[in-house]
């Protein structure tokens, strides 16, 4: 972040630091020095704004929201929790066609890797151990995969790895550009993922997984020709994220900032065909039913929103009805219309959630560093 007095500011390790950088050569000089401590960041980025008048704000990382996965129904009236209560991020949870097991990431002792919690028992067991950041786990239809990124290479990569004990890893795809899996077709042929160039926002594109021309629900598609080359789906101007299969593999539901605020789309997969809006007032975190005849999604103020819908096998205009709202979990935080980790997950039959719930909000107070200027 550029500062009015002519610094970078940046975040390394829980510190935010300022160096002198040079406009005309584009150039960092002198050497860099602390602004701030215990400085809140996440995937998203690091919790800090500066003000041309020359103040900064920013958030601190004193304490980390407690949550605990929990079912509702869809009232919002708890079932049952499941597994204990703990201090760190239960983020994109994806639960397994059986509902038996869910997926998802958390830190540990600074380590982030993918965990495994089973939803009968309530255990959680590690998945993954790498040194480097595993996250945004996606099961296979089947449940004998997990797919997820990691950039232990540097670069932000997909792996898969088995799901039985002792299975073994192996790099998925990689290139230039960051790659977030987000969703597995349900005849297990194609990987939906975001994927993002340094000058340009998210696209969504999908990864063949297994034979040549492979096309969902046995129809023929030239733009998939090939195994394993990755093709774009959603690729604009705009930001496009967290795609999702309908339960036919024929159409995918996302989000998008096309309209200037980020609202829930549908289009045939993998095309050609038009987007259809499905939210009317912002929305995030969009998930099929298991049937395909309902839609759900956060809006923007928080409410688990409904939306029938009935999708026309030949990429004609789908039907679709007035969202309705369901409850308010508690996710914690204001929602973020640039978000797009899943914080919820839907039981086959659309009557019951599973949610990351937060049990007890962060101490994460703002400070604010008035008329701030670089020492000499």
């Amino acid at each position: 972040m550029y500062t009015s007095s002519g610094q970078l500011l940046f975040h390394r390790q829980g510190t935010l630091f300022a160096q002198e950088f040079d406009l005309v050569r584009l150039e960092l000089t002198g050497n860099p020095f602390p602004v701030a401590e215990q400085v809140a960041s996440s995937l998203q980025g690091a919790g800090v704004s500066a003000s041309s008048a020359g103040s900064i704000a920013y958030r601190t990382s004193s304490a980390v929201a407690q949550r605990q996965f929990v079912w509702f129904d869809r009232a919002g009236k708890e079932i049952s929790k499941v597994g204990d209560p703990l201090s760190t991020n239960l983020s994109d949870p994806s639960l397994s066609f059986d509902g038996q097991r869910v997926a998802l990431y958390r830190g540990v002792n600074g380590n982030t890797d993918i965990w495994l919690l089973e939803t009968i028992r309530g255990v959680f067991s590690r998945f993954t151990s790498d040194l480097a950041d595993d996250v945004f786990p996606v099961w296979s239809p089947n449940g004998d995969r997990i797919v997820f990124s990691s950039n232990r290479n540097g670069l932000i990569d997909l792996y898969q790895k088995s799901a039985s004990a002792g299975g073994s890893e192996k790099l998925l795809l990689s290139t230039a550009q960051t790659k977030l899996a987000t969703d597995w077709s349900p005849d297990g042929r194609f990987l939906l993922f975001n994927s993002q160039d340094p000058q340009r926002n998210f696209d969504i594109w999908a990864l063949p997984m297994s034979g040549a021309n492979a096309s969902p629900a046995g129809r023929s598609h030239q733009e998939l020709d090939g195994a394993g080359k990755p093709v774009p789906v959603v690729q604009t101007n705009s930001e496009e994220q967290a795609g999702q299969f309908s339960p036919d593999g024929n159409w995918i539901a996302y989000q998008s900032n096309e309209s200037g605020r980020i609202e829930i789309y549908v289009q045939p997969f993998p095309g050609p065909g038009n987007n259809w809006p499905i939210s009317t007032n912002g929305g995030i975190q969009v998930r099929w039913r298991r049937d395909g005849k309902e839609l759900f999604y956060v809006a923007l103020d928080g409410r688990l929103m409904a939306v029938p819908i009935r999708v026309a096998s030949n990429a004609g205009p789908p039907e679709v009805g007035a969202p309705v709202p369901l409850f308010a979990p508690r996710l914690g935080g204001a929602i973020a219309q640039a978000d797009y980790r899943h914080q919820y997950m839907v039981s086959s039959d659309g009557r019951r959630f599973l949610v990351a719930t937060v049990t007890e909000e962060a101490n994460s107070p703002i400070t604010v560093i008035l008329n701030w200027k670089p020492r000499q």
